[in-house]
């Protein structure tokens, strides 16, 4: 088994600036598609949502796989575009009352709190439809056939394929005094944390006409990698670092990869995800240099 490499202080660096960059890409695409502010409480709380700060971390993904099968930048915009709207709708409604009960995100009053809980769940349900529009337009591809399979795997990836039920298993997982065993919480965080990051990577394959197992192998594996630093930033993070609450997990009796197989292994087995998702892209050669840093920063951000 090869042993993790750490990115360079220039990779570090380099990646970072891409984020950056591929980060204003997207919210300048955003701004373009949302509506105005004005006049419109809902619209205000929907921008809100979108331009409370998030890294695009699945619009990245997108965007750095794209270039892997040489898509246009403009329709690679168009599914950043869509996974993000998807995942905004997906935290406003993961911290209603209802089910994780969260009054801060990334260091912001949640939209229930800000607002109330009626218009949270609004721009829930704003924001996934808006999501499949912005599929639908030719910006996105000029193939039908093109968009309707981007919209039909972003479905499966969100619904009760993936995204939903795993949220669904997660609640119910806290409700149950069954001691969760390792293949279920592997399996709730396929679907509630992986599924979305497999379609950010199958997003750009689809628009590439490709198929790539190996980019879904990557996307797997970094997505699974992603929820354990989550969850061993909710056991060892400062509030102030993360911008939410932490021990949430703990206080819930909540079963995690961290509670089950203790701190040091979650770390380890972060670490190996890693090394599996960057052994993954070997066959794009050196263009899968972004896609390996970004692999490396799940399991080294702070945040």
């Amino acid at each position: 088994m090869k042993t993790y490499k750490q990115n360079t202080s220039a990779e570090s660096k380099e990646f970072l600036e891409e984020l950056v960059v591929s980060s204003s890409e997207t919210n300048a695409k955003l701004l373009k598609l949302l509506p105005s502010t004005e006049n419109e409480k809902l619209f205000a709380a929907i921008n809100y949502v979108i331009f409370s700060g998030g890294k695009r971390f699945r619009a990245f993904l997108t965007l750095q796989s794209a270039k892997l099968f040489d898509v246009p930048r403009e329709q690679a915009l168009q599914a950043a575009a869509a996974v993000e709207l998807i995942h905004a709708y997906s935290l406003v409604h993961d911290d209603l009352p209802s089910m994780d009960n969260d009054d801060m995100r990334r260091g912001k009053p949640t939209v229930h709190i800000k607002w109330n809980e009626a218009t949270a769940i609004l721009v829930g349900d704003c924001l996934q439809a808006y999501a499949y529009e912005v599929l639908c337009s030719k910006k996105t591809h000029p193939d039908p056939k093109i968009r309707i399979n981007l919209i039909k795997s972003l479905t499966m990836a969100t619904g009760f394929h993936g995204m939903v039920l795993g949220q669904a298993k997660d609640l119910d997982a806290e409700k149950n005094s069954r001691r969760s065993s390792l293949e279920d919480i592997l399996e709730l965080q396929k679907l509630k944390t992986g599924a979305l990051f497999k379609w950010s990577v199958e997003a750009a394959s689809i628009l590439g006409g490709a198929s790539s197992k190996e980019l879904c192998n990557y996307a797997n594996a970094i997505g699974l990698a992603f929820q354990i630093k989550d969850d061993l930033l909710d056991y060892e993070g400062v509030e102030e670092e993360t911008g939410k609450r932490v021990g949430k997990d703990n206080l819930a009796c909540k079963a995690t990869l961290v509670s089950l197989l203790g701190v040091d292994e979650a770390k380890k087995r972060t670490s190996q995800l890693c090394e599996e998702a960057c052994e993954a892209l070997n066959c794009f050669g050196p263009k899968s240099y972004m896609l390996k840093a970004a692999a490396r920063f799940t399991i080294e951000r702070g945040f």
